[in-house]
């Protein structure tokens, strides 16, 4: 499924199929979506107005409150008789966003699945076990009708049941591995706990997205697996997984562009960042049916990456998804993303890679906490020797965030362990919590 007639395309041929795309994608959502001919009408461009790359900035944003006062079909730009398959949010912030698939749409998703894992080194030889989710979330059938689009052997074995996993991963003899990266630590966790060490099953790749994770907590999956860690992105409002991923090489997630426009903006200014600067990714999709999206604004902060990959696809990068906008935590004036501080644990001896921030009140000002789970192998009862490590945590999150945060250490397997998407951050605040 590697396609080099697109993924090596050159830079001004690329450009003018996604003008062409684009084009054809504004006529579609003026004429079919009310919001978008409001938006376009009251932003006083038409569709006819874009005739370049250029021309983008002219366009109105679109964001998830959009997607939630459309609920459901209101976003749609094909008839419901045309859409054969649906999918939402999860809902944890707020109304569900639902997003709508045509059959083009996912035959599309289904390639660009098979791309993903192709950039992992997968081949049709390979048996892949599909521990996302399945259901609403686009995690678990994204990935499965990728890879048996790619002619691989798919087990559907979805979240949960951890050890029924680690058995699957050892009978069936799966070479490759799709979940979160949180859950792919637990999975190698539990079966070393079933007494089987998952470096000697022939697991040699996993395919890691749906949640930020750091480059640490990359090789301590790669360590404690015994495989190749790629990480993939996607959303369910531009497509699901399929969006974007890395290859072999691990230099930046590959913008799949001959379908996605990608920016990179300014959340205060809203204006266009130049490559290798830092900001808010926004995603035009160009050949979505069924829900295209114009200029949405994703909430995850990245960079576009400078220069050119290894593998020879002229892509652009995007650098590692290093938070969102809405996950920020402001602490006496400094921005803190839940990914910096995990960067920070996995690099210290003694800790395991599961925390969790929590927020509290103390009298009338927020408090902030970290747990932190201490590695097996420390004895819980040696006080001297916990308060050392205690301060050391302390000590290097103050040194690699410019500010002091308060850390607790807790037992090993207390902190809750997800079979889909880490909660780090717990905020009581609003429930009378206190420190």
């Amino acid at each position: 499924m590697y396609q080099p007639e697109f993924e090596a395309m050159g830079r001004s041929e690329l450009e003018a199929l996604q003008v062409e795309r684009l084009k054809a994608t504004l006529e579609r959502v003026y004429a079919a979506v009310p919001l978008y001919k409001r938006k376009f009408d009251e932003a006083g461009i038409k569709p006819s107005d874009v005739t370049s790359l250029d021309d983008l900035p002219k366009l109105p944003f679109t964001v998830k409150d959009d997607l939630r006062a459309a609920y459901p079909y209101g976003m749609f730009a094909a008839p419901l008789r045309d859409i054969v398959r649906v999918h939402a949010s999860s809902g944890t912030t707020g109304q569900i966003t639902v997003v709508g698939y045509t059959r083009g749409d996912v035959d599309r998703w289904a390639d660009l699945m098979a791309r993903t894992l192709v950039c992992a080194g997968a081949t049709p030889d390979d048996v892949i076990q599909v521990s996302y989710g399945y259901g609403l979330f686009t995690g678990g059938l994204g990935v499965h009708y990728g890879s048996e689009r790619l002619g691989a052997t798919t087990i559907p074995i979805s979240g949960g049941n951890t050890k029924r996993q680690v058995q699957v991963l050892k009978d069936f003899g799966v070479t490759g591995l799709g979940a979160t990266p949180s859950y792919a630590l637990l999975i190698g966790e539990t079966a070393l706990e079933m007494g089987i060490d998952p470096k000697e099953l022939p697991l040699r790749f996993g395919v890691f997205g749906a949640e930020p994770w750091s480059e640490n907590m990359r090789r301590q999956i790669e360590e404690a697996l015994g495989i190749v860690a790629i990480d993939i992105y996607g959303l369910s409002e531009v497509l699901g997984p399929g969006v974007a991923s890395e290859c072999i090489h691990k230099c930046g997630l590959h913008v799949n562009e001959d379908h996605f426009i990608v920016e990179v903006i300014d959340p205060k200014t809203l204006q266009p960042l130049p490559d290798g600067e830092r900001g808010e990714v926004v995603f035009t999709t160009i050949t979505k049916e069924g829900i295209p999206v114009i200029r949405y604004r994703t909430r995850d902060i990245s960079r576009i990456v400078p220069g050119e990959c290894a593998c020879g696809r002229t892509f652009r990068r995007l650098e590692r998804i290093s938070g969102r906008t809405d996950d920020m935590l402001i602490i006496r004036g400094v921005n803190i993303f839940p990914s910096q501080i995990e960067q920070v644990l996995t690099g210290i001896p003694g800790v395991a890679p599961h925390y969790q921030v929590v927020l509290t009140k103390r009298g009338v000002m927020d408090h902030v906490e970290v747990h932190v789970e201490v590695a097996p192998e420390i004895a819980f009862d040696e006080v001297k020797a916990l308060e050392a490590l205690r301060r050391t945590v302390a000590q290097e999150i103050a040194s690699a965030l410019a500010i002091s945060i308060d850390v607790k250490l807790v037992e090993p397997k207390s902190i809750q362990r997800s079979e889909g998407k880490a909660k780090r951050v717990l905020d009581l605040r609003n429930e009378g919590g206190t420190a």
